[in-house]
């Protein structure tokens, strides 16, 4: 799945998996090695995450049901619970450090492309 920031014209992910179902967003990243610039995993229906078990930080952007950013933790290291964001319809992991270089802020407007 790719994934833009609407507001920026930026690609946040062009190769994001998807986590749909109770099993999938309960691995999340866990066993992965660390992402790279273009990688990516959408937690679908989630209000918060963890990086227990994790050996690589992470940005995590809180998005609710019109793909707007409604809060963003950057660089989040391992061993960290995440906020717990009631509004959340999606979360978006990305390498630590995208939210930044793609200029990503609060209220921008995303899209995801099959």
């Amino acid at each position: 799945m790719i994934i833009t920031n609407q507001s920026k014209n930026t690609t946040l992910t062009d190769q994001a998996k998807v986590a749909n179902t109770f099993f999938s967003r309960l691995k999340g990243l866990l066993g992965s090695p660390p992402l790279v610039k273009g990688q990516g995993l959408l937690l679908k229906n989630e209000k918060s995450i963890h990086t227990f078990f994790m050996s690589f930080s992470i940005d995590v952007l809180y998005i609710d049901k019109e793909l707007r950013v409604i809060k963003i933790d950057y660089e989040t290291p391992p061993y960290r619970l995440g906020s717990y964001v009631t509004k959340s319809a999606y979360i978006l992991e990305l390498p630590a450090g995208m939210a930044r270089q793609t200029d990503t802020t609060v209220g921008d407007q995303l899209e995801f492309l099959s």
